[in-house]
């Protein structure tokens, strides 16, 4: 049955060779209970790890059957163990994460059994060893006995030829130690069962056989088996297999028990999906929007109705003022002249109600596009003038103005008399009219000298405004009802948390422009109006003044339209200050105006700052809109390489993770049967789970955070407010890149848990 033949094993531990087995013969007969008895190190746990296969002996021959081991190959050994052996452990060594029906089919599973037979054996042998009622259990819901029970169930599930018992009633109590001896005493009726262990009173009383060892060799047998000749047999071992489905149903049970990890790491794992999908999504809606653009080239810029309409100059051209008689166009000296409306011009203010805005919707579909609506908040902003004191500066008398999103556009309108073009939200730019005029009121908000008419660029290059937001800037004691500037202006405009604005550029619209995008004034991104409408829609003072009729600041009654027009000032009333049209052709455009007119038409002269002034931008934007196409490809390839390494190695990592974490999962998986690959397998399902998770998650979430970046795009880029749009198709193949980014990743991780030796694998802890 089974002959050990002059079985040598030694180990190296650093420079020291360590004889475990020095030429250990032994012969056991088909059935018996052999019990082999010795002190520690005399190599008994060698000698039952090189009979199950574990470990591998250095000289000598293992017979099996008359089979000669010397020739196996991992394969051979993956077999034997599988087939002909049956391992019951001291520490029961079952896989926790699975039943205990799930552990008892475990072998089964690998030697290729249908789920009925597995099943039926399983349950045969449970019922055997009396653990019926217990099938649906975690071992760590059963007592040391009874998984003592289980590991020897698992043991018999495949029948094999051979039992090995390792220290069987060593982690049990006395009682139930006898009632497993009894156990193993009765399989070993038909089995050849092999038991180590250091209690001779257990051997003497169970065991048919006592084979006693030291350094390495037998040195008594109570009953040998006379040597016999044996005939040489072809011995076939049917090849053992883990199903991917199994290796993912192993790993999608132990990713349960680490729930929260699980979904943490795939959460981590969908931020640079999230970040492709987001940008998947906006690059779908501006290419469909340049489709539209390409199939129309009669589309043109917006009809834009601003609270401040632009009045016009004698060229015809959009002015904030209009210059005197001597005065010229676009001079080319770098002269700033100061003028003041009060008595050399005249302004008027669109007042949008909500009449208004039911007039525009009432206005024929066929002619528009779109309709979109501008907000806008007052930015609080402080100022240190040239004496060193700090003013609060108020927004509209300096011409505080966004500029457009679309920059290739705006520069395309505007001519750069000195400095740069903003190029963040941190940078301002100062624009004149065509006569290089700026309003006197701007410059005494700025503090300036008001006395003076001309000033040079260089005067405003470099000026620095301070923006305050507004849990900083107002204050309110818990037993107050108003609020107030928090401290003096000195210390808010020391304040660590406000913008530092700076004047980097002068700029005024170019002779052959189309129309003048803003005013004379200070300008700035869009970036800034977003981070400053998100901070104030928050806001505490926005929130406070909601419910309140009176004013928050000085504790005057409101009336609705003036607590609107504040809530408007505050940020938290998103009520449009700004409306553009968009035609679909030049004759929708006509019928447009035409509309628009009439409602003026109702006002008579004396009425006439009821009347809503209008500017007609007609520009085509397609090249702009191409340049702006082909910088979003640009940051989508960096941003997917930056993803995808990110990702990769964090992936990586985790798995390695698991990997020693299950480390004593691989030598009970090895210890049955289970080929190197397998073990691979069991890794590599794992990593495939998370990266599905990962990439599931990953596009719902991009799914869900479209809505609110298409709200955020509609406030501030007119027209667009379902730009992000993500496909299906770009979903799924995100989510098929997910799972193959987590596959390569996991690979050496799982290649480096097939490679691990089962015998130390079993010792860890």
């Amino acid at each position: 049955m089974l002959k050990l033949i002059q079985i040598t094993k030694r180990y190296q531990v650093g420079d020291m060779v360590q004889t475990a087995l020095d030429g250990l013969s032994l012969e056991f007969r088909k059935k018996e209970f052999v019990a082999i008895l010795g002190p520690s190190g005399c190599g008994k746990t060698t000698t039952l790890n090189i009979i199950g296969g574990l470990d591998r002996y250095d000289s000598g021959d293992l017979i099996i059957n008359g089979k000669s081991t010397k020739q196996f190959k991992d394969a051979d050994w993956d077999a034997y163990r599988n087939n002909s052996i049956g391992f019951v452990f001291q520490s029961y060594n079952l896989i926790g994460h699975i039943s205990v029906l799930d552990n008892v089919e475990m072998g089964m599973t690998l030697s290729g059994f249908s789920s009925e037979v597995r099943r039926k054996r399983a349950l045969e042998v449970l019922e055997r060893v009396g653990l019926t009622d217990h099938v649906t259990k975690r071992p760590n819901q059963l007592s040391g006995g009874q998984q003592q029970r289980v590991a020897i169930a698992r043991a018999l599930a495949n029948n094999p030829d051979i039992v090995l018992a390792d220290e069987p009633t060593g982690a049990i109590d006395s009682q139930t130690s006898e009632q497993i001896m009894n156990l193993i005493q009765e399989i070993a009726k038909d089995k050849l069962v092999i038991m180590v262990t250091h209690n001779s009173e257990i051997a003497e009383k169970y065991a048919d056989r006592i084979v006693r060892m030291k350094d390495g060799l037998a040195v008594d047998d109570t009953h040998p088996l006379e040597t016999q000749t044996d005939e040489r047999v072809e011995y076939q071992f049917k090849k053992t297999s883990m199903s991917f489905w199994q290796a993912m149903k192993l790993s999608f049970n132990n990713l349960k028990t680490k729930l929260v990890r699980t979904m943490i790491t795939a959460f981590a794992g969908s931020i640079g999906i999230i970040g492709i999908a987001l940008i998947l999504a906006l690059s779908n809606g501006l290419e469909q929007e340049i489709s539209i653009i390409e199939r129309s080239t009669l589309a043109e810029m917006p009809i834009m109705i601003n609270q401040i309409p632009r009045t016009f100059g004698p060229s015809g051209r959009p002015n904030f003022a209009t210059g005197d008689e001597d005065s010229d166009e676009f001079p080319s000296d770098d002269l700033i002249r100061v003028v003041d409306p009060e008595t050399e011009s005249t302004t008027h203010t669109n007042v949008i109600t909500p009449e208004y805005l039911a007039y525009l919707e009432a206005m024929s579909p066929t002619w528009v596009n779109d309709v979109s609506l501008t907000r806008s908040v007052r930015m609080n902003l402080l100022l240190e003038t040239s004496g060193g004191s700090i003013i609060n500066v108020n927004n509209s008398r300096i011409g505080w103005s966004e500029l457009p999103g679309n920059d290739a556009f705006f520069t395309s309108q505007y001519d750069l008399l000195d400095g740069i073009f903003p190029t963040n939200a941190n940078e301002l730019l100062l624009t004149v009219d065509t006569f290089n005029q700026l309003n006197l009121s701007m410059v005494n908000a700025l503090g300036m000298d008001p006395s003076i008419r001309e000033f040079r660029f260089d005067d405003f290059l470099g000026m620095e405004l301070k923006l305050v937001f507004n849990d900083d800037f107002y204050f309110r004691e818990p037993d107050q009802t108003l609020f107030s500037i928090s401290g003096n202006l000195t210390t808010l405009y020391e304040n660590p948390n406000t913008r530092s604005l700076r004047i980097v550029g002068i700029a005024r619209q170019t002779k052959d422009s189309s129309s003048n995008l803003v005013g004379s004034g200070i300008s700035y991104l869009p970036t800034l109006t977003n981070e400053v409408l998100d901070n104030a829609r928050t806001s505490e003072i926005g929130e406070y003044q909601l419910e309140r009729d009176f004013n928050v600041l000085n504790g005057q009654p409101l009336t609705a339209s003036e607590k609107t027009n504040l809530l408007k000032v505050i940020g938290y009333d998103p009520t449009p200050v700004a409306i553009r049209i968009y035609a679909k052709g030049f004759e929708e455009k006509k019928a447009i105006k035409a509309y628009l007119d009439e409602y003026n038409a109702d006002f008579s002269e004396t009425d006439a700052d009821r009347q809503i002034i209008y500017t007609d931008l007609a520009e085509s934007i397609t090249n702009v809109v191409g340049d702006f196409v082909d910088g979003i490809s640009y940051v989508l390839i960096a941003f997917s390489s930056i993803s995808l390494v990110v990702s990769s190695i964090m992936i990586g990592i985790i798995t390695y993770v698991s990997v020693l974490e299950r480390t004593k999962e691989i030598g009970i998986l090895r210890s049955l049967g289970a080929r190197k690959k397998d073990i691979s397998r069991v890794f590599n399902a794992e990593a495939i789970i998370i990266g599905l998770v990962a990439g599931v998650m990953g596009v719902i979430l991009a799914y869900v955070l479209t809505i609110p970046i298409n709200k955020i795009i509609a406030n501030f880029v007119d027209g667009m407010d379902q730009l992000a749009q993500l496909p299906i198709v770009y979903a799924l193949l995100l989510v098929v890149i997910s799972i193959a980014l987590t596959f390569v990743s996991g690979l050496i991780p799982s290649n480096i848990a097939s490679r691990k030796n089962p015998v130390e694998a079993l010792r860890t802890e």
